[in-house]
């Protein structure tokens, strides 16, 4: 559970740093409305991933049995993985900067993540396959990975909104960009395991 538990902290960290249109609304809104505007964006994946993690999650223990499709799966994961890493090692510090709009955050966040493609595929190829194995091994391993991913992916959306309320130095500094790097190499390392899992299941390792 504890391996579960890990990959989700990695994970959840690095969607929670990543810059993207969620976040650009987070810091658009803080600067706009207040810290409790951007708190409000940064919480709108919890509203809008639930559909995703039981449609996935459904898919993918329908597939269980096809061992071809589940090691291609891993594949994919690992490669997005690996992608998510390289975007985060070129991650340059944000511009902050006010968008203009209304005061409507929880609303505008729930359809700039629901219209996202990242939690669709995230979920699809490295998600709902983490949760199956997650599942196999005990009941309470799942929510270990889906927990810690959350509460870091959402956590970390509210500390940067704050940061921005108050300076917005935390996203323009080297800290910043040396933290984008140091997630990055993470995620290479764990795409890497995911698609070798992919090759085991396949039968080519």
């Amino acid at each position: 559970m504890v391996h579960f538990l890990a990959i989700g902290t990695i994970l959840g960290l690095s969607a929670g740093f990543a810059p993207g249109p969620l976040l650009a609304l987070v810091i658009s809104e803080t600067l706009q409305h207040g810290v409790t505007a951007g708190i409000k964006v940064a919480l709108a994946p919890i509203l809008t991933d639930l559909p995703i993690i039981v449609l996935t999650v459904f898919l993918v223990g329908r597939l269980s049995d096809f061992h071809n499709v589940l090691g291609a799966i891993s594949l994919a994961g690992g490669i997005f993985v690996i992608f998510l890493g390289y975007e985060n090692i070129r991650a340059k510090g944000l511009e902050l900067k006010s968008l203009g709009m209304p005061p409507r955050p929880l609303a505008r966040g729930v359809m700039v993540n629901a219209l996202s493609p990242h939690p669709y595929l995230f979920w699809f190829s490295v998600g709902a396959p983490m949760v199956t194995r997650a599942w196999s091994l005990n009941v309470f391993a799942p929510f270990a990975f889906i927990g810690s991913f959350y509460a870091l992916l959402v956590g970390v959306k509210i500390v940067l909104a704050v940061s921005v309320g108050k300076t917005g130095s935390l996203l323009q500094g080297r800290s910043y960009i040396y933290t984008m790097r140091f997630l990055g190499i993470l995620l290479w390392g764990l795409g890497g395991v995911l698609f070798c899992d992919g090759l085991k299941i396949l039968g080519i390792l």
